[in-house]
């Protein structure tokens, strides 16, 4: 019969007999209270655990929720030394739990869910952030040809078109008229930098809750949550971790505004972009407070989607409507790094 998780779990069972190797029922499932979009749960087996991850059910934005693309980049990934979990099964057939889904190692380790890292003293706060941003790098770095992921991207400028999508995307799934993303809309475009014809495999959600650390030392043992992953300019990843810096303490995903970030221990954001510089080979960045407009508009689109699926009933966690409220805050946070372009 259907768990209260929304699928039926002696036909997951069998399904999962049937295509995985070893693998013997029964399974526990549980749902992990993080992740807005795809659904993750945690299967305890006689064998060990694993993680699924599905497709949200219910009526979808297109190109939304892609996790056959999730489950393509991380087996990808497998042989670089970029740290992802290894990648079991990709289900196709809507009709084992209703929606697409992957399965995937169950990493143990620590995620940091609150940027200030409160659990860490100052010195192990440093490193937290140095060993983000060596992997963030590290991903940058990736040999595209060699993976197999020339075409896991479009080519063309980048930014152009992640202003054009996520214009769509929040178009598609607004409730309210914001004035501050018309105002994004308006000036994004008219501010792409040129393209540089700098192309490196991008997570596309890359936040310190979205790594994982070994639960004994401050070395990242897993980067979770790739769906929005694709063919891009780094920049937009590097201006995407930065964005908490200047997001307030009281969203649902936590900012660092207003702390005093030197007796943290965390290093300031120039200490940072130095950083990756210097693992990247880049000279210098220009056109930050773009790069940062954007990722404050993207961030602030998806935030919409997850307040329509929250109001349309198909939300993948109770916090969606906590979600939802961030799109305003964020949107006008954007056009404050808009207004600093030179």
């Amino acid at each position: 019969m259907p768990s209260p998780h929304g699928f039926d779990v002696a036909q997951l069972t069998g399904y999962l007999e049937a295509h995985l190797a070893d693998f013997a029922g029964p399974i526990d499932v549980e749902k992990f209270p993080q992740g807005q979009s795809n659904p993750t749960f945690r299967l305890n087996t006689p064998g060990g655990p694993l993680v699924l991850r599905r497709k949200p059910p219910g009526q979808l934005l297109k190109s939304a929720h892609a996790v056959e693309r999730e489950y393509r980049v991380l087996g990808a990934l497998a042989a670089t030394d970029v740290p992802v979990p290894r990648v079991l099964h990709l289900c196709t057939d809507d009709t084992i739990i209703g929606s697409w889904f992957y399965v995937m190692d169950y990493v143990d380790g620590r995620v940091f869910f609150d940027p200030a890292l409160p659990e860490l003293t100052a010195a192990e706060r440093t490193r937290a952030y140095h060993e983000a941003v060596r992997v963030l790098a590290t991903i940058h770095s990736v040999d595209i040809e060699a993976t197999g992921l020339t075409d896991y991207g479009r080519p063309g400028n980048y930014f152009e078109r992640q202003v054009s999508r996520w214009t769509k995307q929040y178009e598609a799934s607004k409730t309210t008229a914001i004035a501050a993303m018309d105002t994004l809309i308006e000036w994004l475009p008219a501010h792409i930098p040129a393209d540089d014809g700098r192309v490196a495999l991008i997570h596309g959600d890359y936040r310190l809750d979205n790594v994982m650390f070994a639960p004994d030392r401050l070395d990242v043992v897993a980067v979770l949550d790739w769906e929005l992953s694709t063919l891009g300019h780094p920049l937009a990843d590097l201006a995407y971790f930065s964005m908490q810096r200047r997001m307030p303490r009281d969203f649902y995903i936590r900012g660092l505004a207003g702390l005093d970030l030197d007796a943290l221990g965390i290093p300031d954001e120039q200490a940072l972009l130095e950083l990756y510089c210097k693992l990247t080979g880049i000279e210098n960045i220009d056109a930050w407070p773009f790069y940062l407009a954007c990722s404050f508009f993207r961030l602030a689109a998806i935030c919409q989607g997850v307040q329509k699926r929250a109001l349309d009933g198909n939300a993948s966690s109770e916090h969606a409507l906590e979600v939802g409220a961030m799109t305003e805050p964020l949107a006008a946070l954007g056009v404050d790094a808009a207004m600093r372009q030179a």
